[in-house]
């Protein structure tokens, strides 16, 4: 194929576009199109060995629960602990959640728009109201929980029972199905649900205790429930799409490795789920308020936690607790910011855009509404001004190759058509951060969706935006809230 009169024209109209910016080589990526446009592969391949965390002296730990050894690695460095995290629709994800249906790109971009409204909506401030949907929840939405693409494995409860869990940096209780749920109250999991009479360290929160009153009522407190005939604290969510999810806020003992766990850890036995959640256990709630497993294990991790996002579904990442206590030899770091009255997101300013090793004429007060990074959102959505040169200097970096018209039912806007094609050539991607960091996103993975440029325009120029999964790949992402910044360690996964 490398000889192929087809290739000869492509790399000949490619070296066209090197000059066309300048001749800067090193600004463009030859990648195979299997990367590119990647299809839904059909096995999983353990990250290399030595990558699932930035420490040494790293060390497999299993443990069994419910009949099933879950695999924890687990780093030296006493600030650490770190667990194997996977796409939940890849063939990496735990066997229980491990999806036939995988959402079609335009489903999963058609969920994604739901998040990135409500996440925006919420950073500025607007009002969101509840549908009625025949339950009694707060006034506050959650984000949606459809969207969520990536999963781990912990330990619920003494004995420790394994649960499969999305994270979710744009949430912050964490949940599980448990029992006396039944198939009109709950959606279908394969793996068995939750069973609070059977761990001897499970504690419902009384109604009238302060951990109770302490529970955001804007967001999560929804009274008491009498169910059991005594009177406990009650919590219900309502997700962007309408999902809900209610039951008995209580504590337990969370798992993350015979050698480490969390006591009286505070989350939701959810009685009454209902919409279209998926196999999946529950949720693990990552965002800053008070209610996250951050924010809960302050004291031992310093407010800090890191994930690494592999490039394709069928490799495996990490998810990590606290933050290097000596070592940070590879990251780069930008400050991190609050958003105003929501303190479940971490916010970041973005100052300049790069594309093929030029960067962008973007004025700085296009970014001053700075962006949020989520783990949860897919796409990017950028200022519309910063979007619209973006989009401009991608499609002029790929002019060798033919593009796709308008898709109505999709957001994304510049995708290719590689047919015929063994390699192509992309333009690197960088994103500048206050401090000066520039980042250099993973090409193809961190660059293109489907063939498609992970990137939509947003809102207007000065308003926040959202750093979406895919801009995230194979760096190992640092939250320090102790610290006040967020590091960025590329090629971790």
């Amino acid at each position: 194929m490398a000889s192929s009169p087809l290739l000869v024209c492509v790399l000949l109209l490619c070296s066209c576009c090197l000059i066309a910016l300048g001749g800067n080589e090193r600004g463009f990526v030859v990648v195979p199109t299997s990367t590119s446009s990647p299809s839904n592969p059909a096995a999983c391949s353990p990250a290399p060995q030595g990558m699932q965390c930035n420490a040494t002296d790293e060390y497999e730990s299993k443990f069994q629960t419910n009949s099933e050894v879950l695999s924890v690695s687990v780093t030296s460095d006493p600030n650490r602990a770190s667990m194997p995290l996977a796409h939940r629709h890849g063939p990496c994800a735990p066997a229980s959640v491990a999806a036939t249906n995988r959402p079609s790109r335009a489903e999963m971009l058609r969920r994604d728009r739901a998040r990135r409204i409500h996440i925006l909506r919420k950073a500025s401030g607007r009002r969101i109201t509840l549908s009625d949907v025949g339950v009694s929840i707060p006034t506050s939405l959650g984000a949606a929980v459809d969207s969520l693409q990536y999963v781990v494995t912990l330990g619920f409860g003494t004995p420790a029972v394994s649960q499969v869990l999305l994270i979710d940096t744009g949430s912050d209780l964490s949940w599980v199905q448990c029992q006396p749920c039944n198939s009109s109250t709950c959606y279908p999991q394969k793996d068995p649900l939750f069973d609070p009479s059977a761990s001897s360290s499970y504690a419902p929160i009384p109604c009238d205790s302060k951990a109770c009153r302490d529970l955001d009522p804007d967001t999560y407190a929804n009274g008491c429930t009498n169910s059991s005939g005594t009177s406990l604290c009650q919590y219900g969510i309502q997700y962007a799409n309408e999902d809900i999810t209610v039951g008995v806020y209580s504590t337990e003992t969370l798992t993350l490795s015979p050698q480490v766990s969390v006591k009286n850890f505070s989350f939701g036995c959810g009685l009454v789920q209902r919409g279209t959640f998926d196999l999946f256990d529950g949720l693990l709630g990552l965002g800053g308020a008070p209610e996250s497993l951050v924010s809960q294990t302050a004291e031992t991790y310093g407010g800090s936690f890191s994930y690494c996002l592999p490039a394709g579904n069928s490799t495996t990442g990490f998810l990590a607790l606290g933050a290097p206590s000596n070592n940070t030899a590879g990251f780069l770091f930008t400050p991190l910011h609050s958003v105003p009255k929501e303190p479940t997101f971490y916010l970041v300013n973005l100052t300049g855009i790069s594309v093929g090793g030029t960067q962008l004429d973007i004025q700085p007060t296009v970014f001053s509404g700075g962006m949020i990074i989520d783990s949860g959102t897919v796409v990017t959505v950028l200022p519309e001004t910063a979007y619209s040169a973006l989009r401009t200097a991608f499609r002029s970096a790929m002019s060798a190759y033919p593009l796709l018209p308008p898709n109505n039912d999709e957001d994304l806007d510049t995708c290719y058509n590689f047919t015929g094609n063994s390699n192509v050539t992309v333009p690197t991607v960088a994103l500048t951060y206050d401090g000066g960091v520039t980042i250099d996103l993973d090409v193809p993975s961190g660059v293109l969706l489907d063939g498609c440029l992970a990137f939509v325009p947003g809102p207007p120029d000065g308003h926040t935006g959202i750093i979406g999964n895919v801009n995230q790949r194979t760096f190992e992402v640092l939250y320090d809230s102790g610290r006040g910044h967020v590091g960025f360690r590329p090629g971790a996964c």
